[in-house]
């Protein structure tokens, strides 16, 4: 049975404005997205771990109060307002992740992330904290994308080469660059549109997610993009095919992106923190380079997450299973008992999956 498209309110044909509205070329030569942690702020930091080392709090337990940051609160707090009603992203610099192992690391991030907002599942599997490594499988390009999540936290634990290389995207000023040049392509967005679940939908449950990609309220343009997912979710029969004008439509949407005017190249550093609000801001992935004698690698965690205030949007932005990740957005986790092979007359079972902390992310 093929799936009928529904509508959504449809987007008003004029440009978006206000902070959210910028141009990689204007700010690459501004430092103002950049916050550099001070030796006070970086001493916060080692005493929140150490607060959570004596008292022993497992990783996934640890809130905003195991980890007091007396000050640095207020500059996370300034962040996620300017995530919310600014550019849409902060990058914070210095963190000396040279000095932490890889579980301070992950405790360091956790704790960080505590203070601005909710931890959702990235799986279905209910793990909370993604590691992103070099691999076969991470060295093409990324197209210009958001997550499924509110907001996306990555921590550069290790980048050397072209690895570190992150660029994003304002994405009302690439609403504002389709109505420009092709304003009629924009009705494609206030359309039901199909992502794949990749086989991580709940038991009994569709491998597809029907979705709307944009959704307006006044000035705020909020965006849900991802080129791999809408097209992998062709391989279903039931879902609709994609028509020549959305095609054209995701054409433009990756060629402006992409463009040296539109995007910002963030080259990641170890001690790099990138916060970036989802709705507001594309991100992609520069493509290894085909440099034998250059060493490049990568190695980053990463975190999603609802933020405490978060933007008004409507229920079926993110789907009809939003509410089991713990937060909103994310990959509602399975919980599914696995009975094993009786013994001796007696069924054994593994207990309910309870949520990880780390796992390694496809790409």
């Amino acid at each position: 049975m093929n799936m009928v498209r529904g509508k959504f309110p449809e987007l008003p044909r004029r440009p978006c404005t206000g902070p959210a509205v910028w141009r990689g070329r204007d700010l690459s030569a501004s430092p103002a997205w950049a916050l550099h942690l001070s030796p006070a702020r970086l001493d916060e930091l080692d005493a929140a771990l150490r607060t959570v080392r004596a008292r022993g709090t497992p990783l996934l337990k640890v809130t905003a109060d195991h980890f007091p940051l007396p000050t640095l609160a207020g500059e996370l707090r300034g962040a996620a307002d300017e995530l919310e009603n600014g550019r849409g992203f902060v990058l914070v610099r210095g963190i000396p992740v040279e000095r932490y192992s890889e579980e301070a690391a992950a405790v360091l991030l956790w704790g960080v992330g505590q203070h601005l907002g909710i931890p959702v599942s990235q799986d279905a599997t209910g793990h909370m904290l993604g590691q992103l490594r070099d691999g076969p499988d991470a060295r093409a390009a990324l197209s210009p994308r958001t997550e499924a999540a509110d907001a996306l936290a990555l921590l550069c634990l290790e980048a050397t080469g072209s690895r570190g290389l992150t660029t994003l995207a304002s994405s009302a000023a690439v609403h504002n660059a389709v109505l420009a040049h092709r304003p009629e392509l924009l009705d494609c967005l206030s359309r039901t549109h199909f992502l794949d679940r990749r086989g991580e939908q709940l038991p009994g449950g569709l491998p597809w997610q029907a979705v709307p990609l944009a959704h307006r309220d006044g000035d705020r343009l909020s965006l849900r993009y991802d080129r791999g997912r809408l097209e992998s979710a062709q391989r279903y029969p039931e879902v609709p095919r994609l028509s020549s004008a959305e095609r054209e439509l995701f054409d433009l949407m990756d060629e402006t992106a992409s463009s040296p005017e539109l995007r910002l190249d963030v080259d990641l550093a170890p001690g790099d923190l990138l916060l970036l609000n989802n709705h507001a801001v594309l991100h992609a992935r520069a493509p290894r380079e085909d440099d034998p004698d250059r060493e490049h690698s990568f190695h980053l965690l990463q975190l999603w997450l609802t933020p405490h205030q978060p933007r008004s949007l409507p229920s079926a932005f993110w789907g009809e299973e939003h509410s089991r990740t713990g937060g909103r957005g994310g990959v509602a986790p399975r919980d599914v008992i696995t009975p094993h092979p009786p013994t001796k007359g007696k069924p054994h079972v593994r207990p309910l999956r309870t949520p990880g902390a780390i796992r390694p992310v496809p790409r």
